[in-house]
């Protein structure tokens, strides 16, 4: 048994290497991964990826499409077995059909091929035809992303932090009832486990709907086919003893349990094998919410950052050990509900956000940017009279079929000026505040080889990908 394993494990080395080296001598494969935390617009973001690249009228930012080098884009088959296909041809007939509307969001891990017929440039096009470049683009929840952080964290802090964090905010002062009444170190009892982990779900989505973005575990929100597993059914305990068979060290041995077969899994399976890496962000969603959703997101963003694994990666690396994110962008979403004279300063936002975790990276040898980008614009920009001045806004379809003309406030120039309330823990923010909204898809009618309308979807992927192109 012990020598079969071995056996196997070599020939799984071999095969590995040996798809590494088709990859870096024969047709590159490039792993894009999506992530962002829930209505931050993974899947509009694939959705119109896709349809841009293979109709690519306007992507004049994608160079090698603006110069003609991609002579052909077509989908391939999913290239592995166990993971789902991200479902691109219903997402694009939710978003581009008579009565357009948006397509539900990321629930687990999904995964597409797409692949492009590329005529290198400079003196290598001259020396050989056209290759074809293989782009795996997987789409996964930010919120599993966030678990990578208990991986060095024990049940006692992780339950210290979560009920520390709690104990502000109103959602959750039912939970954090039943928690203190419950006995830890009696003995278990599964219908009390079953109540306090419930409890904990319930209490992780009151405060998802009111804007908090920092649900831990991931998967409690988003469990999947793990619903009602014991390694799903545990909850932070104030500190205390915890004998053998009491809820307590139960509830440890879960914990311990969620890291080892779901946290670690989803980092060697999927995670670990990005190449680049786009993280989308809802900046306007907390600008909206207040200083206080503002500082949250600053926080939430650095602990993602924190999970990567960021550095250049050469081809002997690739051959020999494992990939590593060479390029990360953090993408500011819904750029559309923004007239274009202050996209700038929302991506400047973003980068304040960002700086200190980026920084870090930077160091390691990533390259990380900061961009405003709209995946699927679903507005036009217009100038109105407001108490007898222009005012720029822009106009879009609302839930109800109306069409509303919007304006989210001044943003300001310097990032320090949201980011300064922010950090000194501001209620609300100076002078009239910021206001976010929510469009809906319009009609469209694209002309052949021409994709959905974006803003800026081309340069993302000049910056993700160009250079592989």
């Amino acid at each position: 048994m012990v020598l079969g394993r071995i056996a196997e494990g070599m020939t799984d080395g071999v095969e590995g290497m040996g798809q590494s080296i088709s990859g870096v001598f024969f047709e590159p494969v490039i792993r894009l991964g999506v992530t962002g935390l829930s209505r931050a617009g993974k899947t509009v973001f694939i959705t119109a990826l896709v349809a841009n690249l293979l109709d690519r009228g306007r992507m004049p930012g994608l160079l090698a499409a603006s110069e003609g080098r991609i002579t052909a884009a077509y989908l391939q088959p999913q290239p592995d077995d166990t993971v789902p296909r991200f479902d691109y041809e219903r997402h694009l007939a939710m978003i581009s059909g008579a009565d357009p509307r948006w397509p539900e969001g990321t629930r687990a891990v999904s995964q597409l091929r797409l692949s492009l017929r590329v005529r290198p440039s400079g003196l290598l096009g001259g020396l050989r035809g056209a290759l074809t470049v293989h782009l795996d683009i997987v789409d996964y929840p930010g919120e599993w992303l966030l678990d990578l952080g208990l991986l060095d964290k024990s049940y006692d802090d992780w339950a210290a932090e979560r009920l520390a964090l709690m104990e502000a905010r109103p959602e959750a002062s039912n939970y954090l009832d039943l928690a203190n009444a419950a006995d830890g170190a009696g003995r278990l009892d599964e219908p009390v486990a079953q109540d306090l982990a419930q409890s904990y779900v319930a209490t992780l989505s009151a405060m998802e709907a009111a804007g908090h973005m920092d649900a831990s575990p991931g998967r409690f929100l988003l469990p999947g086919d793990l619903a009602g597993s014991p390694a799903l059914t545990f909850a932070p305990l104030p500190a205390g003893p915890a004998p053998r068979g009491s809820l307590r060290r139960e509830f440890e041995r879960r914990y311990e349990a969620y890291k080892s077969r779901v946290v670690r899994p989803f980092f060697r399976d999927h995670f670990a094998q990005i190449d680049r890496q786009i993280v989308l962000v809802d900046v306007l969603g907390a600008l909206g919410n207040g200083p206080q959703a503002v500082a949250e997101l600053e926080r939430v963003m650095g602990d993602l950052l924190s999970a990567f694994r960021p550095g250049q990666t050469s081809w002997l690396w690739r051959l020999l050990s494992g990939r590593r994110v060479g390029k990360l962008l953090f993408a500011a979403t819904k750029a559309d509900h923004l007239h274009h004279s202050q996209h700038a300063v929302l991506a400047g936002i973003t980068q304040g956000l960002l700086r200190a975790a980026s920084d870090r990276a930077e160091f390691a040898g990533a390259d990380v940017a900061a961009m405003s980008i709209a995946a699927l614009r679903t507005t036009t920009e217009d100038r109105i009279d407001h108490d007898g001045a222009p005012l720029d806004v822009v106009r879009g379809r609302l839930a109800d079929g109306g069409d509303a003309a919007f304006h989210p406030g001044a943003l300001p120039d310097d990032p320090n000026a949201i980011l300064g309330p922010a950090r000194d823990g501001a209620v609300d923010w100076p002078g009239d505040g910021y206001q976010s909204a929510e469009f809906s898809p319009s009609a469209m009618s694209l002309k052949p080889g021409v994709g959905p309308p974006h803003i800026r979807l081309d340069r993302a992927l000049e910056f993700l990908i160009g250079d592989w192109l």
